[in-house]
């Protein structure tokens, strides 16, 4: 073989090679970003068990403030929020179902904690959630005053926890407090009269007086924050990014009438609206 075929060849081959390295680092350089934009559609996992944040409405439609969050981010992506595919699942499978990449990202009231922001990565907060003391319009005591004062004979009802005690005695040390086994019946105990308050998510209360309007009030007093966040898979930092911009634009920017109308609907309180001028995340 002579010295120029050789070169020849070996120049084929190192082209070849080249080629085929170009192409698998383009591979992998498609991160879910571009596969989302490839395929069309946006795949969600959330619940539909939970007022006002995911549940079905009369014509059996997904709704609530986490369909909403969704909403904003399939249009961010196509400019039509309706290119989402929403995959139902329990609560336990939220994590799994990103990790294994059944669902490009799961919104469905997840509390931020260190130890899940291990498994995945977790977005910028789109509401944070507490506890609040639900009363009746029509009650003896109403507001957080009136139940501190009333002391001892103020009575409490709160889902049965470990910690139940603890927790209401942080906001109302000498209230006396009634612990039920399920969600449904703490109301229940208010609406009886067994209980001059209820203590529950904020969420779920303000959804209560915007569904039963004249019955029901807030006390007046929130503890216990925790954040709530969407959650994607680890290790694909363009499309965390991205989330956190929609989700950012819509609680700060361009979106922002359409979360603050969300926000009103499920929640029945108005958003302030961001100030124009220096950007209120610098303050």
């Amino acid at each position: 073989m002579s010295n120029m075929l050789r070169k020849t060849l070996t120049g084929i081959a190192v082209a070849a090679a080249f080629t085929t390295t170009s192409i698998a680092a383009s591979a992998q350089e498609q991160g879910k970003l571009e596969e989302v934009l490839a395929r069309g559609h946006l795949i969600v996992g959330t619940g539909s068990t939970n007022a006002p944040w995911h549940f079905k409405d009369e014509a059996g439609n997904l709704v609530g403030f986490d369909i909403d969050i969704a909403k904003i981010v399939a249009k961010g992506l196509f400019g039509d929020d309706t290119k989402i595919e929403f995959v139902q699942q329990e609560s336990d499978a939220r994590i799994p179902n990103v990790t294994t990449g059944k669902v490009d990202i799961t919104c469905q009231f997840m509390t931020v904690t260190a130890e899940r922001a291990q498994q995945v990565n977790v977005t910028i907060p789109y509401y944070r959630e507490g506890v609040g003391l639900l009363t009746k319009a029509d009650g003896k005591l109403k507001t957080y005053d009136e139940l501190k004062a009333a002391g001892s004979g103020a009575t409490v009802s709160v889902l049965q926890n470990v910690y139940a005690e603890d927790m209401v005695h942080a906001a109302l040390p000498e209230a006396k407090v009634d612990q039920y086994e399920s969600v449904d019946l703490i109301y229940q105990a208010l609406n009886s009269g067994q209980a001059d308050a209820a203590a529950t998510d904020q969420s779920s209360l303000q959804w209560l007086i915007v569904t039963t309007p004249g019955k029901y009030q807030d006390a007046g007093y929130g503890w216990n924050p925790q954040s709530y966040s969407c959650a994607v898979k680890r290790g694909d930092q363009d499309w965390l990014n991205f989330v956190n911009t929609a989700l950012h634009e819509a609680m700060t920017g361009v979106e922002f009438d359409f979360y603050a109308a969300s926000f009103k609907t499920w929640f029945g309180r108005d958003v302030p609206a961001p100030k124009i001028g220096f950007p209120v995340e610098f303050e």
